[in-house]
C-alpha cells in the first residue's frame, strides 16, 4: 500500500476549510468516483450552510423550495429545541435528488467531515438517485426544482386570494394522506414545469364555464327492489369511475364535487410531493449503504494514493464507525437495523463474494460468487432493487451469522416470544425473507382503497381497509383521518376493515356515526 511521500501531495492540512481546499478536494474525490468506481452522477452543486439553516432543512424535508405550513414550523421548533439541549445531533449533510443533485453541507463541519460528506452525498447519493429502476421511472429530477418553486408561488397567491385559514384547512387535510397519496402500481404522470402555469390556467377556465349549481338539487336514484340489477349497477359504476382507487388524493382531486379549481391543485400539489419521496422509503437500505460504500471507498483510496494524511484518515474513520454501529437488541439504544450498518455491511459481504467466496457462497450466489468484477456486482444491485429484493438476493449466511441475526414468532395470545429460525440451512432462508418483508412498504402501509361512490344517488363514498395479519388500525387516527376525508369529499364517508385471507368484515365504521 502506498502511502504519501511528502506533506506536499495533502489535498488539505488541518482541520479548517477554504472553497479553494473543497474544489481541490472535490476534483481528487471526483477522480475516483468515475473513474475506479464507474459511477454515473448528476451535475452537483455543493452548498455551505449552518446549523440553523441545517435545522431550516430538516423541517422541509430536505427541499430548497418549498409551500408555507405550520407543520414545517412546528418540526423546525422541536428540532431546534432538541438541538440546542445536546440531546440531538445534526446530520453532517443532506442531499437533494434533483438535477443538478444539490448537496447541503455543514460549515461547522471539519474539512476531513467535508471530503467524507462530498464523497457520501455528491457521488454515492447521486449516483443511487440517477440510476435505480425506481427513481428513474417514478421521479423526475430534472423537474423537481422548477416544480415546487411554481407549488410555493401558487399557494402563496391561494393565500392571498381565498385567506390563509381556508388554504391551511385543504393542506391539512391533505397532508392527513400523503401515506395514501401515491400509485404503487402504476407510474404516475410526468410533472412538467414548463405546460404547469397553462395546465392550470386551462383547468381554472373550463370549470368555471362548465360549473352548474344543479348538481345540488339533483334527485337521489332510486333504490331498485332486484339485487342482480344493483350489482350490476355497482359493477358499471365502479369501472367508469376505475375503482378500486388506491391513491385517495388523486380520486378526491378529480372526482370531488366541492372542491374549487385551486383547491384541486392543492391536493395535486401535495400528492406530487408524496410521489416524489416515495421511493425513498423503499430504498432506505440500499441507498445509504451505496453512499457509505462509496465514501468508505474513496477515502481510503485517498489515503493510499497519498493525497489524504494518517489524522484526517482516522477522523473520518471515526465519523464512520459512528454512522454504522448497531447496537445489539438487548441495548437500551436499540430501536431496530441501522439502515447504514445493514447496508454497508451487505455491500462489503457482496465484494468479499465476489473476490473470495467460499464453498456456501458458491452454493448460495452462483450467479456472481468469485467473477471477480465487484463493482460491476455492486452496480447492477443498485440499479435494479429496492430494500425488499435487496434483501432476498444478496443477504448471505456469512452476515446473518456475523451480525447474529435471528427469528421471532410472536403470538399475540402466547406469553412468550418463540425463536422460530436459528443458523442452518431453512433458517438462513427463513431469516432473510422475515427481514426483506419488514422492508415491505405494501406489508407495513394500510392498503386502503376507493372501492365505490354513487354521484347520483347519495354520493356516500365507500374506503376499505385489507387487514393483515390481524392488525387493524389506530381508532383515534383511524377517526381523525375520515374526518379530513369527508372535509376533502364533502359527503358522508365510511370505511370497512377487511380480512385479507378471508375477505370478511372485521370492523366498520362512516363520519356519520362520529358526528353522533
Amino acid at each position: 500500500m502506498s502511502k504519501s511521500t511528502g506533506t506536499s501531495d495533502l489535498l488539505f492540512h488541518g482541520s479548517e476549510w477554504s472553497f479553494d481546499t473543497l474544489s481541490r478536494t472535490y476534483e481528487a474525490i471526483k477522480e475516483i468516483a468515475l473513474g475506479d468506481l464507474a459511477l454515473d452522477v448528476y451535475p452537483n452543486q455543493l452548498e455551505i450552510i449552518s446549523s440553523e439553516q441545517m435545522l431550516d432543512a430538516y423541517s422541509s424535508n430536505g427541499m430548497p423550495l418549498i409551500y408555507q405550513h405550520w407543520s414545517f414550523g412546528k418540526h423546525f421548533v422541536y428540532e431546534d429545541y432538541l438541538y440546542r439541549k445536546g440531546r440531538r445531533g445534526l446530520a453532517y449533510e443532506i442531499v437533494i435528488n434533483s438535477n443538478p443533485c444539490i448537496s447541503y453541507l455543514m460549515e461547522e463541519n471539519t474539512m476531513a467531515l467535508q471530503a467524507l460528506v462530498t464523497a457520501h452525498a455528491a457521488f454515492g447519493h447521486n449516483h443511487f438517485f440517477k440510476n435505480n429502476y425506481l427513481f428513474k421511472q417514478w421521479t423526475d429530477a430534472s423537474a423537481i426544482l422548477n416544480y415546487m418553486e411554481f407549488a410555493k408561488g401558487y399557494i402563496a397567491r391561494c393565500e392571498e386570494r381565498y385567506g390563509f385559514a381556508e388554504v391551511e384547512s385543504i393542506l391539512d387535510a391533505a397532508h392527513t394522506l400523503m401515506d395514501q397519496a401515491v400509485f404503487r402500481y402504476r407510474r404516475p404522470p410526468r410533472i412538467s414545469s414548463a405546460k404547469e402555469q397553462e395546465r392550470v390556467r386551462e383547468r381554472l377556465e373550463y370549470e368555471d364555464r362548465v360549473f352548474s349549481d344543479l348538481w345540488r338539487t339533483l334527485p337521489h336514484s332510486k333504490q331498485t327492489g332486484d339485487p342482480s340489477e344493483a350489482e350490476q349497477d355497482a359493477l358499471e359504476r365502479k369501472k367508469s369511475l376505475n375503482l378500486p382507487e388506491e391513491n385517495l388524493l388523486y380520486f378526491l382531486e378529480k372526482t370531488s364535487l366541492i372542491l374549487e379549481p385551486w383547491q384541486r391543485e392543492i391536493l395535486r400539489i401535495v400528492r406530487i410531493v408524496a410521489q416524489y419521496f416515495y421511493p425513498q422509503r423503499q430504498t432506505k437500505v440500499m441507498n445509504e449503504g451505496c453512499a457509505t460504500f462509496v465514501h468508505y471507498t474513496i477515502m481510503n483510496l485517498l489515503f493510499d494514493r497519498g493525497k489524504i494524511g494518517e489524522g484526517h484518515l482516522l477522523e473520518m474513520l471515526h465519523s464512520h464507525s459512528n454512522v454504522v454501529f448497531q447496537p445489539g437488541f438487548d441495548d437500551p439504544r436499540y430501536s431496530g437495523l441501522n439502515p447504514y450498518a445493514l447496508g454497508f455491511s451487505m455491500m462489503q459481504d457482496i465484494e468479499r463474494i465476489c473476490m473470495k467466496p467460499t464453498s456456501e457462497d458458491r452454493d448460495w450466489f452462483p450467479e456472481f460468487a468469485g467473477n471477480g468484477d465487484w463493482r460491476a456486482t455492486l452496480l447492477d444491485a443498485w440499479a435494479n432493487h429496492r430494500d425488499e429484493s435487496f434483501l432476498l438476493q444478496y443477504l448471505s449466511p456469512a452476515l446473518i451469522r456475523k451480525m447474529r441475526l435471528f427469528a421471532l414468532d410472536d403470538e399475540a395470545k402466547e406469553n412468550h416470544y418463540r425463536v422460530a429460525s436459528i443458523h442452518n440451512e431453512r433458517g438462513y432462508q427463513k431469516i432473510r425473507s422475515t427481514l426483506a418483508r419488514t422492508y415491505d412498504i405494501g406489508m407495513n402501509q394500510p392498503n386502503i382503497q376507493v372501492v365505490d361512490v354513487d354521484l347520483l344517488g347519495n354520493r356516500h363514498l365507500r374506503l376499505q381497509h385489507t387487514v393483515r395479519d390481524g392488525i387493524v388500525l389506530s381508532e383515534s387516527t383511524r377517526d381523525a383521518t375520515l374526518r379530513h376525508v369527508r372535509r376533502l369529499w364533502g359527503y358522508d364517508v365510511s370505511l370497512v376493515g377487511v380480512e385479507a385471507s378471508s375477505g370478511k368484515a372485521l370492523y366498520e365504521t362512516s363520519t356519520d356515526k362520529l358526528a353522533e
